[in-house]
């Protein structure tokens, strides 16, 4: 896995970024060398520190944040809630990607069972690729990234969807029409 650590308002010093290298060479085990980890820690306020870690794999992402007073905390977390990402969904991966060799399934183990409002604008922006896919893989990614909606192109009708998490837990789907 080729993994890349950047900071933000905070200065990975070498013997983090040994410790980064270190506890990520575990997660190998899971993914072929062509998988990219980024890393990025950063100094939220004075004392508090923010590691969020992110792994492109076999056209899936893996993604897992955490914040603490002690970076090296933030670390254990976060290679924590990536192995348990992969538990958790190791059988839809299976079921959508065998023929994949980026991710290696049988090293994956199996999982346990388990005020008042201010006006604001918009303060970050984001780009990225719509790849197509079903409205289950597009479910899927958006569990793994922790995220409550997941825009993408559908497959089949090539439109631009959404699906998001209900507060029931269950999803909906918004699609477009021309």
């Amino acid at each position: 896995m080729f993994i890349t650590i950047t900071g933000k308002n905070f200065n990975p010093s070498d013997k983090l970024e040994a410790t980064v290298e270190k506890k990520f060479a575990k997660l190998d085990k899971y993914f072929s060398k062509e998988a990219k980890a980024a890393i990025m820690c950063s100094e939220v306020k004075t004392g508090l520190c923010k590691m969020e870690a992110t792994i492109y794999a076999a056209g899936m992402i893996f993604r897992a944040e955490e914040s603490s007073n002690d970076i090296y905390y933030c670390l254990d977390k976060v290679i924590d809630k990536l192995s348990t990402q992969m538990s958790r969904f190791k059988t839809k991966l299976v079921r959508r990607h065998k023929e994949q060799k980026d991710i290696i399934f049988e090293e994956i183990p199996d999982a346990a069972p388990t005020a008042v409002e201010e006006e604001k604008g918009i303060v970050r922006t984001k780009r990225f690729r719509l790849n197509p896919m079903s409205s289950e893989e597009a479910i899927l990614q958006m569990e793994l990234l922790e995220h409550n909606f997941f825009i993408y192109k559908d497959g089949e009708s090539g439109g631009i969807n959404v699906v998001y998490k209900r507060e029931d837990g269950s999803y909906g789907l918004l699609e477009t029409e021309e």
